[in-house]
């Protein structure tokens, strides 16, 4: 019977052990299919849980950029390292902010869209995107970023074009053009998916061009609707507008909004009019700095709140809408903040748009004495009332880089308190009058900046309810890339001089830093893959005040773009030596414009005139540029047509000016910049 059994017990582990080299067989043969780069990263994270990634600009759709990751914290965060670097292969301004699915991360620039293995930084594919040379922008050719719906890839392009992309291999699906860039409009923001409609807004109000939003279907490209911000005659708030001023009234859309699923709101703010100076008797031009709150399905209006009516200093209302609950007078309200450029922090009920407050959280405001809480009116100072009925030069802050620039700030709902990189810059502004000239710069303003002794920006953390810093961390140089705050009790955000910072989030005590291969401009993000935490951020300098402020800070920081992730070392403190920039010699100035008018032919003065319109928003106010376009100040004298042959045809990132501006106006313009 012992022998029987003992046969039946070997019999049966030959069946066991010829199942298993059966299951390895198998097993083998399906490793021997080739699998695609993304279909191999999918596989090897499957089995691993608790992965967090970011599928939204915003991290979330409430626009707070809160992570409640703690593996990296206030503890340990001075051994971060860097994890891998990517570059971009591009020297234009990145202001990307990196998508995280399924363990690959997709990065936009303005001509192409990468998918790149988020843990180990390698490129799986990279799609090209051409367009015309004379694409027009306002501050920088850039983009910021991609949006992720149902497994397909949806970016603008800067020649406003919506295109849905296979995330596979980064193909084309459908494309749908949305505007034409002769008017000046472009698209430079990632698009915004509520119940199921992809929206889209476009920039352009320097130029005039009248601003909107648009709807698609995610599947198939159909357009679904259109709201003008500026309405047309015989439209509701089409009596905010006089003659046919409206025409050509901007009120550009060109930052991401935010929604609320259960309300089924989408809140987008509307930028600025055109021009910008005030004029006596100017009505309020509606909805040019306003909050919009609308219905994502139809496009429909639910409420509006205008910040700055009739506003003249470029106070964008395009900054982010955050969505939250905060205790309100002794009841918790679900409520939108922004830290508006005009220099007053809001916090509205999103339900109605009610004011509910507005408090300055910078320290100087000279437009506007406060903001009145019946009325929700801005107090208009008496100095901007004598600007508008004298037209003199008058100091005003902030300027139009605002108390807040574009740059994302964040909300923790731990803390209470908003990160914001704010600005303390003011300028001296002259209105002027001008005539509209499509796909040229239409701000019938004259201007220079007034810098302050001390810093110019400050990292701040601010109480919503009353606009006041709990800390703030000052920079000679204000930083414009955006924050993120973490449950790990850190704050992150990116200096233009190339630094990283985590600061303390309840302190402002800063903790670690690291300096990347150039400016920061973009805002950061954290995720989780395999039980470990990361942070990226991309870095490459550009954008408006790179161009236009003549910062001497910033002569030494070269373009170039790459994309850089960190995670957690073994050993002490990884930040790189702090050092203060190296300014080089100062070069001489050409003397202020006011100084030179009389000393000048009418030719040098039209010039200057056609010169601030058509070229200072690349090459800076009087040509002081501290960026990466070319310094028109070391233009030879003797060489006029390669200048005008440049300007006409267009030349390297320059875009051709040869059906915008005359030869005689280009003419006029050379003389200006030799002289």
């Amino acid at each position: 019977m012992y022998t029987i059994i003992k046969n039946l017990l070997f019999c049966f582990m030959l069946l066991i052990l010829s199942a298993c080299d059966e299951q390895n067989k198998t097993t083998n043969k399906e490793e021997l299919v080739p699998k695609s780069p993304i279909e191999q990263i999918n596989r090897q994270i499957s089995e691993v849980p608790e992965d967090v990634g970011v599928h939204y600009y915003g991290l979330e759709q409430n626009l707070q950029r809160y992570s409640p990751l703690t593996q990296i914290n206030d503890g340990n965060v001075h051994q971060l390292k860097p994890s891998w670097v990517l570059s971009l292969g591009d020297n234009r301004g990145q202001q990307t902010q990196p998508l995280v699915i399924n363990g690959v991360m997709y990065i936009t620039s303005h001509n192409a869209t990468y998918a790149v293995d988020a843990r180990s930084g390698r490129q799986i594919w990279k799609s090209t995107i051409q367009y015309p040379a004379e694409t027009l922008t306002c501050c920088g050719v850039t983009n910021r970023g991609a949006t992720w719906y149902n497994d397909v890839l949806y970016r603008a392009t800067p020649d406003n074009r919506l295109l849905a992309l296979n995330p596979k291999n980064g193909k084309t699906i459908w494309e749908k053009r949305t505007a034409e860039i002769e008017f000046g409009y472009s698209m430079t923001s990632a698009p915004l998916v509520a119940n199921n409609v992809v929206i889209t807004g476009v920039a352009g109000g320097e130029f005039g061009a009248r601003g909107f939003l648009d709807g698609w279907d995610p599947k198939t490209g159909e357009h679904l609707w259109r709201f003008h911000t500026i309405p047309k005659p015989g439209e509701k708030g089409s009596e905010s507008w006089q003659g046919d001023e409206w025409e050509h009234g901007g009120g550009p859309t060109w930052l991401i909004g935010s929604y609320d699923k259960e309300l089924d709101l989408v809140y987008w703010g509307v930028g600025n009019k055109s021009p910008w100076n005030m004029r006596e008797g100017a009505k309020d031009n509606l909805y040019t700095q306003s909050m919009l709150a609308i219905r994502p399905k139809t496009g429909e209006l639910i409420w509006h709140y205008q910040f700055t009516p009739n506003d003249g200093f470029d106070y964008d209302a395009v900054n982010d809408p955050i969505l939250t609950e905060i205790e309100v007078d002794g009841k918790q309200r679900k409520v939108l903040i922004q830290a508006n450029r005009n220099g007053f922090f809001y916090v509205l009920d999103r339900s109605t748009g009610k004011l509910l407050r507005a408090n300055k959280f910078v320290d100087k405001v000279t437009w506007a004495d406060g903001i009145d809480m019946e009325t929700g009116r801005p107090i208009i100072s008496e100095r901007v009332k004598n600007m508008i009925k004298t037209g003199e030069t008058t100091e005003i802050w902030p300027s139009a880089f605002g108390g807040k620039n574009l740059a994302p700030m964040s909300y923790s709902p731990t803390t209470g308190l908003a990160y914001a990189n704010t600005f303390n810059i003011g300028w001296k502004y002259t209105p002027v009058e001008q005539p509209y000239k499509k796909g040229v710069f239409y701000i019938g303003a004259r201007f220079e900046w007034a810098f302050p002794e001390g810093p110019k920006g400050y990292l701040r953390a601010i109480d919503p309810l009353t606009g006041k810093a709990k800390w703030q961390f000052p920079t000679a140089i204000p930083m414009n890339g955006g924050t993120l705050v973490t449950e790990g009790n850190l704050v992150f955000s990116g200096a233009q001089t190339g630094e990283l910072y985590a600061l303390n989030a309840q302190t402002g005590e800063k903790l670690w830093e690291f300096r990347t291969g150039s400016g920061i401009i973009a805002p950061p993000i954290t995720y989780q893959l395999e039980g470990k935490q990361y942070i990226a951020i991309a870095s490459g300098i550009g954008g408006v005040y790179n161009s236009l402020s003549n910062d001497i800070n910033l002569k030494n920081i070269n373009p170039g773009g790459s994309v850089w992730v960190f995670e957690l070392g073994n050993g002490g403190d990884t930040s790189t030596v702090h050092a203060e920039t190296i300014q080089p010699p100062k070069a001489p100035d050409a003397q202020a414009v006011s100084k030179k008018l009389k000393s000048w032919s009418s030719t040098v003065k039209k010039g200057a005139e056609l010169y601030e319109q058509a070229c200072s928003h690349c090459h800076g106010v009087e040509m002081k540029t501290s960026g990466t376009t070319f310094d028109l100040r070391t233009f030879p004298k003797n060489d006029k047509a390669r200048f005008i042959n440049s300007v006409i045809n267009g030349k390297g990132s320059m875009p051709a000016w040869g059906n915008k501006l005359s030869k005689e106006e280009i003419e006029a313009i050379h003389e200006y910049v030799i002289n």
